[in-house]
């Protein structure tokens, strides 16, 4: 098996999904990506004070700064991608903004006519402090993990999609955890960014701690999954997503996959896997900040024995 290595540079960021983006690596299953991300502004130089206009990687942002599209050979629509995420380092520095956009959320918050809010981060190993004095413990993980949509043309990096993921923006997913992406293009197209050194359930300002990231990948292609749609097996546990502009469908779709999973784990009709995920499967609000909300299901490990 190969290792690589790819930097952030003007060859090898984007900032939209898109299947026509020509791929800055094709990868052999099971080799292993290096990749390193900037922040989801794309910010060249650390912030000196808080909102900060640094250079950046776009001019124009239209999106998330990401780094990619990695191909893996073999990854067809019917496949599934498995992305093994190895170990995730922050960069030295960080942000987090809020009240940065007049949405239902700050206008129900009574933040939505500014001014915004910044924090600035200082990231060292496990704990971050930022420029008021609070110190937190780091989890760190990619809130963009995705694959574009099969349609042709550019897509935004912002709604997490059934179809390719993106923008999941699950804490749960830190290093040791795998990411299951059925695949929607040839080749996958892998884009990863969107480095958060922390981040609760929900991204309720809509920014996490949001720093450069160093992320080491092993990347494979399997040809038949036990549960359909994007999940993930984590330190934590299995996990299923659900992303819809209804929260309802959202949970839905979430627990429909779980339960799936449920009846392959333990041989069970669908009720009865209901029944038993009543008292052990988590419901998480997994993000409301991209017009699309974000439910994953969460069976921890040891819940059933």
């Amino acid at each position: 098996m190969t290792r690589h290595r790819i930097d952030p540079t003007p060859a090898t960021t984007v900032d939209v999904f898109s299947r026509e983006t020509p791929a800055v690596l094709v990868a052999e299953p099971g080799d292993t990506v290096v990749v390193g991300s900037l922040d989801a502004h794309g910010f060249l130089e650390r912030h000196r004070k808080p909102g900060d206009d640094r250079p950046k990687m776009f001019e124009v942002r239209r999106g998330h700064c990401l780094t990619g599209p990695i191909d893996v050979r073999g990854a067809e629509p019917g496949t599934v991608l498995a992305v093994h995420l190895k170990s995730l380092t922050p960069g030295e520095w960080g942000w987090t903004v809020a009240a940065a956009k007049d949405n239902w959320l700050t206008r129900r918050l009574g933040v939505a006519d500014g001014p915004p809010s910044w924090l600035l981060w200082e990231l060292d190993g496990d704990t971050g402090t930022n420029d008021r004095g609070q110190v937190v413990r780091l989890a760190p993980f990619l809130g963009v993990m995705g694959l574009p949509p099969a349609e042709s043309g550019e897509h935004s990096t912002v709604p997490p999609r059934t179809a390719g993921g993106g923008n999941i923006d699950c804490r749960e997913l830190v290093a040791g955890s795998t990411l299951y992406l059925p695949v929607t293009v040839p080749g996958a197209h892998l884009l990863l960014g969107d480095g958060h050194a922390a981040q609760g359930d929900g991204e309720v300002s809509g920014t996490a701690i949001e720093c450069p990231m160093t992320t080491e990948v092993v990347l494979d292609v399997v040809t038949e999954a036990v549960v359909p749609g994007i999940h993930a097996e984590t330190p934590g546990g299995r996990i299923t997503f659900g992303f819809n502009e209804n929260l309802n469908e959202a949970m839905g779709d979430a627990l429909d996959a779980m339960v799936i999973w449920l009846q392959s784990l333990y041989d069970l009709d669908k009720a009865t896997a209901l029944a038993l995920a009543s008292p052990v499967v988590d419901l998480r609000v997994t993000q409301v900040a991209n017009g699309t909300w974000g439910v994953h299901a969460v069976l921890p490990d040891g819940a059933i024995s």
